[in-house]
């Protein structure tokens, strides 16, 4: 897909505009969704008896159209149809953003194909809310959301992102998370992570250690719905190659680096200063290992 859309002005069409709800505390509605809720033509929910309690708490009268995994194809038609129409349609999910391991992604491409504007809202999402009250580092970050449920396919991906530096996010349910947490551990060694519960609501809890930690913790208590943590793999440290410093950057440059770029480099993969690299490639003097 290409091409560029402008998300506000004149357009014949509808909008579909991505509202996200509150993942525990109705006070983190703001103002603009539940606006938004209110002027559109449709809501596309999830689960159309839990939003309703949603429209109920805020008097928000819009009908509702069912939108779930399990309806998808048989839906995204219609929807798509009373968009062409000029009727804007939110889309909700049960807590949090839509999309974001919840129904919403299929939809948007439709609109996108059908050159529909697609305006997403800002709001409530477990997994960046559970990070920057982690205490681990925040950036980079990868998010997971929920892990495969068949036992041999779970270890498949966390194997695949046992080298992944970067903090990582998942979901779980409290009826797998102890399990789950002893996966993690077979495949990343016991490594620092945190454990979220109940985000935004009276019970919230963060547990913090090490897998091997949080699974103690949890084994009698594990209630509520969890985000789960984990630390990135500890960077590489450098190996120095055989090769000399010089022919090294020599062959970098031999590809298209500029001397600057491959000095700097070679510097990096052999964990020594610029400056000893860059008196070798020159023959300024004899390098020697950064101090």
């Amino acid at each position: 897909m290409s091409g560029r859309q402008a998300s506000f002005g004149a357009h014949d069409t509808g909008t579909l505009y991505l509202v996200p709800t509150p993942i525990g505390n109705l006070g983190d509605m703001t103002s603009r969704a539940v606006e938004t809720l209110r002027t559109v033509a449709v809501i596309a929910a999830e689960d159309t008896r839990n939003t309703q309690k949603l429209l109920n708490h805020f008097d928000i009268a819009t009908k509702q159209i069912s939108f779930h995994e399990h309806n998808t194809q048989a839906r995204i038609p219609e929807l798509i149809a009373k968009l062409q129409a000029g009727e804007d349609i939110a889309q909700v999910s049960d807590a949090g953003m839509p999309s974001i391991s919840d129904p919403g992604h299929e939809l948007v491409n439709a609109a996108i194909a059908a050159d529909i504007p697609v305006v997403p809202l800002p709001g409530p999402n477990a997994g960046l809310t559970a990070l920057i009250a982690s205490g681990l580092v925040p950036q980079p970050f990868l998010f997971y959301g929920f892990l495969p449920r068949k036992a041999s396919e779970q270890r498949a991906a966390l194997t695949e992102l046992a080298c992944q530096q970067a903090t990582m996010i998942f979901y779980e349910s409290p009826y797998r998370v102890v399990k789950t947490l002893g996966a993690m551990q077979a495949a990343f060694g016991d490594r620092q992570a945190v454990a979220a519960r109940e985000l935004t609501k009276l019970h919230e809890e963060f547990l913090r250690g090490r897998l091997s930690e949080l699974q103690a913790m949890l084994a009698d208590t594990a209630r509520g719905e969890f985000v789960v943590m984990v630390a990135g793999a500890p960077a590489a440290t450098p190996q120095p190659s055989t090769v000399p410093l010089a022919e090294q950057v020599a062959a970098q440059v031999a590809s298209g680096l500029t001397p600057t770029a491959a000095i700097k480099a070679v510097a990096k993969a052999n964990g020594v200063k610029k400056q000893v690299v860059y008196a070798d490639y020159h023959g300024l003097t004899p390098a020697k290992e950064s101090q």
